[in-house]
């Protein structure tokens, strides 16, 4: 059965993990002598602060307290600053390099600093504190996954960092915590994570958990040497289907699930086991903190501390069409957004109904004038039609076959049909170009963008093409008593190498020094397990995906005893090892500490990219 809850086992002492305010504040007595101290709770952008300030008074009763917020700009003054890079577009922005002291009055700071030199307990909390109390005697992080601010934002609960909107749209807020605030948290949360002397589990309010600095970092380390899973998270959408909700046993309640991000650790939380209790963080602090063991050093080199490979699923079973879309090309999406790679991507079809169909590329007799005209007229007329079928190819699509789709191809999964999706991460950045006339979940049309797609679009990546390079292009690799391995993509344009593996048997795997991305996309049950007994046995169920740390080395997977299914297999995804990448210099760290490559990392992959895009639409017209 799908495990909806995973965790990594850390530890069999429920001590370690300690709950409720009780406890916490026992804990936090006992380190220091707190007559004359500093105690400095530093938040990421969307904890809520009544219960959290509540809650830690009562367990200190501290003789000052003060909050981080009294120190900001005032939202005019911060909407002043940032207004340029958030752009009026209802979707998109560009990545900036802003900090959390960019929020923060300086003024007002240095005021406040004077006023906790004085005797007695100080308490400072909020996003920010830890820039006004600079050498506190605790160090306290509060943290939260970022589908849990998501929710808040929907309910209304909270705003964005130092603006007071939290009657704004969600999918506004959602914009500016991408691009704004949970870019300069964690440029903060990378300095401060390393010296914290507790983490706080801020995502449920009135349960929280706290755990050492040191018991933090020795779960991370765990992590980032051993098989794990991320803790998937589900949500419904206009195109949703019902496949999920039987495979993955999910509550009735909702009136589809279109989408589960299954491993996308900038999203997904991460679960630590501490006997019976769970710690959730976020699980990008294991892409910050151990990025090394994790991704590997060529990984962290080439892309700094950013997780490359998105696994997701998108369920159209009973359903409908995904929206017509393209993704931007590189040059592109770093000139206009400030990314320095793009999504490219593919479809492997878990299911699909005999009716299932992929849209991929265009038609030989494609008129570039005339599909432009026709999506304008359609985005425009009260009554919205498009004819897809007259300018894009729909190929019928089957139970593990693979579509690649590198930037600048147009497509979109049919109806009834069950994708993981492989893809690098940048996930936002879809230029959506016909979404079927249909209404979004609020009533409301979903934003399309057709001058960003039509700059896009590869017109050249037409029927004859695509069928050659883009529609199952599988390549048998090795094979052994019990075993077969077939190379299953992505193209030549994109940095993502994907490997399914058929099995009986055990097969072995090697990390080869990069992570590894897996899903078992058939059989029930499988086990991934150590040679040397390095980590132990790690069970894996049907359409989970889990991730295998480049500091694993050797590996192997077999069907679980007494499984009657007569054959397995998992699809593998990687980055391909010899891109023309520039490893980061000492001199580079900023770019680590951004999450992004450095400048002379993002000048050879562009040129690499700019150089295959050449030979790939050559290879095409010669095709044509």
């Amino acid at each position: 059965m799908y495990d909806k809850f995973p965790f990594v086992a850390v530890s069999s002492d429920d001590s370690l993990c300690k709950l409720g305010w009780s406890e916490i504040g026992t804990a936090l007595r006992a380190c220091a002598n707190l007559s004359n101290a500093v105690v400095c709770v530093e938040c990421y952008p969307g904890t809520i602060l009544p219960p959290l300030l509540s809650g830690i008074s009562t367990a200190l009763s501290p003789d000052h307290t003060l909050l981080a917020g009294a120190c900001y700009l005032a939202p005019t003054e911060i909407e002043s600053r940032f207004g340029a890079l958030l752009t009026t577009d209802p979707v998109f922005a560009r990545m900036n390099p802003a900090t959390i002291a960019d929020f923060l009055d300086p003024v007002k700071v240095e005021q406040v600093r004077a006023s906790i030199t004085g005797p007695g307990l100080h308490l400072i909390v909020g996003t920010g504190a830890s820039l006004i109390a600079t050498h506190p005697d605790i160090l306290i992080y509060a943290d939260l996954a970022r589908w849990e601010i998501q929710q808040r934002y929907r309910s209304g609960l909270i705003g964005n960092l130092g603006v007071d909107n939290r009657t704004e749209n969600a999918s506004l807020k959602y914009k500016r915590g991408y691009f704004l605030d949970w870019r300069a948290a964690d440029r903060l949360k990378i300095e401060l994570l390393p010296k914290i002397d507790f983490l706080l589990d801020c995502n449920r309010p009135d349960i929280p958990k706290m755990i050492r600095g040191t018991d933090f970092h020795a779960a991370l380390h765990a992590a980032a040497h051993r098989p794990f899973r991320v803790v998937p998270f589900f949500d419904p959408g206009p195109w949703g289907g019902h496949w999920m909700e039987t495979v993955c046993d999910l509550p009735r309640d909702k009136p589809n699930y279109a989408w589960c991000f299954d491993c996308v650790p900038e999203e997904n939380s991460l679960l630590l086991g501490f006997g019976a209790r769970r710690i959730e963080i976020p699980a990008l602090d294991l892409v910050l903190m151990q990025p090394r063991a994790l991704l590997g050093e060529f990984i962290e080199r080439t892309f700094g501390a950013e997780f490359p490979i998105r696994f997701d699923f998108l369920d159209t079973m009973g359903g409908g069409n995904l929206s017509l879309q393209v993704h931007p090309l590189t040059a592109y999406i770093r000139a206009h957004f400030g990314m320095n790679y793009t999504q490219d991507e593919s479809y492997y079809l878990l299911d699909a109904a005999p009716d299932a169909c992929v849209y991929l590329g265009l038609r030989e007799s494609i008129n570039p004038a005339a599909m432009i005209s026709d999506l304008r007229a359609a985005s425009t007329s009260a009554l919205p039609q498009f004819d897809a079928e007259k300018h894009v190819n729909k190929f019928p699509a089957r139970k593990h076959d693979h579509f690649l789709i590198p930037a600048g191809t147009v497509h979109c999964s049919g109806r009834n049909s069950m994708v993981l999706e492989i893809s690098a991460t940048p996930y936002i950045f879809t230029f959506k170009l016909w979404d079927w006339a249909r209404m979004g979940l609020d009533g409301s049309p979903r934003p399309l963008h057709l001058d960003h797609g039509f700059a896009n679009i590869c017109w050249d990546r037409r029927t004859a093409w695509v069928q050659k390079n883009l529609v199952n292009h599988i390549e048998s690799l090795d094979s052994a008593p019990g075993w077969r391995e077939e190379r299953t993509g992505l193209h030549a344009l994109e940095f993502i190498e994907t490997r399914r593996h058929w099995f009986t048997g055990t097969v072995p795997h090697y990390t080869h020094g990069t992570v590894n991305v897996l899903n078992l996309v058939e059989g029930d049950e499988a086990v991934v397990e150590s040679p040397s007994g390095a980590f132990a046995p790690f069970e894996i169920h049907y359409a989970e995906t889990f991730i295998v740390p480049a500091s694993v080395g050797p590996y192997t997977i077999r069907p679980c005893a007494n499984s009657p299914q007569a054959e397995f297999a998992t699809i593998k995804a990687f980055v391909r090892s010899g891109f023309p990448f520039e490893p980061h210099t000492d001199s580079n760290q900023l770019a680590r500490a951004a999450c992004i490559p450095s400048p002379q990392t993002t000048r050879l992959y562009r040129r690499f990219q700019l150089f295959a895009a050449f030979v790939a639409c050559a290879a095409s017209k010669m095709q044509l």
